[in-house]
């Protein structure tokens, strides 16, 4: 089996190839150029982004999990645009919406491999277990919400302990807050900003540190694992029939493969 296994991976599609060639080069020549720079933690970024790499395809070799071609290029182009783009290139900060894209494309790919772990043990007949559908669904929804909370919980330590802003912080010009009640009720008492003073400067906004960022990722992650598992719950009702989700699903290689 593990001969073939070994050939079966030899044999994917040439654009992975390619796709792995082009990504790690890019990675490479990056790096490089920021050890010129004797940026040293970008470079760190680097050899994190090429270990990340390989990942997929020790999975698919020591554990036997089937990665299908589509999810694992997406894995790929999520690692690269997070780390290489996102935090070397600045593109959190150039787009805007490049954190909230991330983060609901996160929230689907996690639904995603929660789902496939319990439908292999699903259709494993050394398990006598056989969950519906929809417990399948919601257990591939909760998965991807753990994960979710989970990376926001990693966010606030490094942001906390190793001061790196990982929760980006919101501009707003107005907010409600109950402590600046005049009367010391529990109403909430609109502030509008017209000035606060940031290093001897004015600013017309009032900066949320974190806490916005940290919300609307977790929506978006909501987003992406209720979309993914509503549609898992239909592709085991009709088991297997939609060629769209099979691009999605992990699986076990069979021996007689």
């Amino acid at each position: 089996m593990k001969n073939k296994l070994i050939d079966r991976i030899k044999r994917r599609r040439k654009w992975i190839s390619i796709i792995y060639f082009i990504l790690r080069l890019s990675v490479i020549l990056i790096m490089l150029d920021q050890l010129r720079e004797r940026n040293y933690e970008n470079v760190f970024l680097c050899i994190l982004t090429l270990i990340l790499f390989f990942v997929p395809s020790f999975i698919e070799k020591k554990i036997h999990i089937d990665i299908p071609d589509t999810l694992e290029t997406i894995i790929l182009l999520f690692i690269f645009s997070a780390e290489i783009l996102g935090e070397i290139n600045s593109y959190y900060l150039i787009f805007p919406y490049w954190d909230t894209i991330l983060h609901t494309l996160n929230g689907f790919l996690a639904a995603a491999i929660g789902f496939s772990l319990i439908d292999i043990l699903n259709k494993n007949d050394r398990f006598a277990i056989s969950l519906s559908p929809l417990f399948v669904a919601l257990v591939a929804f909760c998965f991807s919400m753990t994960i979710g909370v989970v990376w926001e919980f990693f966010e606030y330590i490094m942001d906390t302990f190793f001061g790196t802003d990982m929760q980006k912080d919101t501009l707003l010009t107005s907010f409600r807050s109950v402590l600046l009640n005049p009367n010391g009720h529990n109403v909430p008492q609109k502030i509008n900003i017209d000035s606060i003073i940031i290093n001897n400067e004015p600013w017309k906004a009032y900066i949320d540190i974190g806490l916005i960022d940290t919300m609307m990722d977790l929506f978006v992650n909501f987003i992406g694992a209720f979309v993914f598992s509503v549609f898992g719950y239909f592709y085991i009702k009709r088991r297997g029939k939609s060629s769209f989700l099979k691009r999605f699903i992990l699986r076990v290689y069979d021996e007689k493969e």
